[in-house]
């Protein structure tokens, strides 16, 4: 018998960092809470981020003194709820340097999608709003209207032209990811045409313009598998700053069965009961996506329990 989809949002914690965006245009800004003693600096570059001998990515901004004033270099993330200390990021990169990402080395530097799973949700929440900050820095360095040049204004939060004096904020781009389900309550996971063998996850894929996340859901299924999908529900979301996404996570119901990927992004696609699943991951024929991430959340929600991998 077909089980009801979840009608709950799935829990929600509440953020650690004060935002404080109403003080983003006051001038100096960044340069005072260098000189508090409180203030906390996320150290950036190119995807990765600055890891002390301890493990800790906020560091004493008196430990960064010789670091440059460069206002095009630093951001003001807000302040933490608890103690009211500062927040600030340093992009290593400057804009229009090759952005490639970059492996741990010598100078301790850790990539985020290694580095998330081990941080608590406040420190995770600093480091990613970092990222993706230095991401949209890196990559929209000119003017969309006329390609001049910009400069960096309110803290780091906005690029204006220097020609015609138009702002410019950063870009996020909504993401749906779905556990999709069928009559009997099987799980549909997909491998896609860039994993490893044996990588399969919950399918996923971006908003279009003019389309409501239910239906981007409904389309995407459609597109990547075949199947077709009625009733969707909400579940939670997740920033993930590669470059700029907001994955948005549902449950939804599926209609039809037939599997039929599409070749070029789904190579095979699976329906799975709770025993086969585990089954599979137990034996290495199926690995799932890491447990930092929203799919391996929703994955887990239907299982009812933590599968085995990290």
């Amino acid at each position: 018998m077909e089980s009801s989809l979840p009608s709950t949002p799935a829990r929600d914690l509440p953020s650690t960092v004060d935002r404080a965006g109403e003080r983003r245009e006051e001038p100096g800004l960044v340069a005072r809470c260098r000189e508090d003693g409180t203030t906390r600096v996320v150290v950036v570059r190119s995807g990765a981020v600055l890891v002390d001998d301890d493990g800790g990515v906020l560091h004493a901004a008196s430990e960064l003194r010789d670091l440059p004033d460069d206002a095009e270099r630093w951001v003001f993330l807000g302040l933490r709820v608890d103690d009211g200390a500062p927040l600030l990021a340093y992009r290593k990169n400057p804009d229009g340097e090759e952005h490639a990402p970059v492996e741990a080395d010598a100078e301790n530097w850790a990539t985020v999608r290694g580095l998330v799973p081990s941080l608590d949700g406040g420190d995770a929440e600093v480091v990613l709003t970092a990222v993706a900050l230095d991401n949209w820095h890196a990559t929209h360095g000119r003017c969309p209207r006329c390609g001049t040049p910009t400069t960096v204004t309110h803290a780091g939060w906005v690029r204006r032209c220097v020609q015609d004096g138009s702002d410019h904020y950063p870009r996020t781009d909504p993401a749906v990811i779905m556990a999709v389900l069928d009559a009997e309550d099987r799980l549909l996971l997909g491998h896609a045409v860039r994993w490893p063998p044996g990588r399969f996850s919950t399918l996923a894929g971006y908003v279009e313009p003019g389309e409501s996340l239910e239906n981007a859901v409904r389309r995407e299924v459609l597109e990547e598998v075949g199947v077709v999908v009625g009733d969707v529900v909400y579940r939670g979301s997740q920033p993930w700053p590669f470059p700029a996404s907001l994955m948005l996570g549902f449950f939804a119901r599926a209609t039809t069965s037939a599997l039929r990927p599409d070749r070029v992004e789904i190579t095979e696609a699976r329906w799975f009961t709770r025993p086969e699943l585990l089954a599979s991951v137990e034996s290495g024929d199926v690995t799932l996506p890491t447990r930092s991430s929203i799919a391996r959340a929703l994955i887990e929600e239907w299982f009812g329990a933590a599968l085995p991998g990290r």
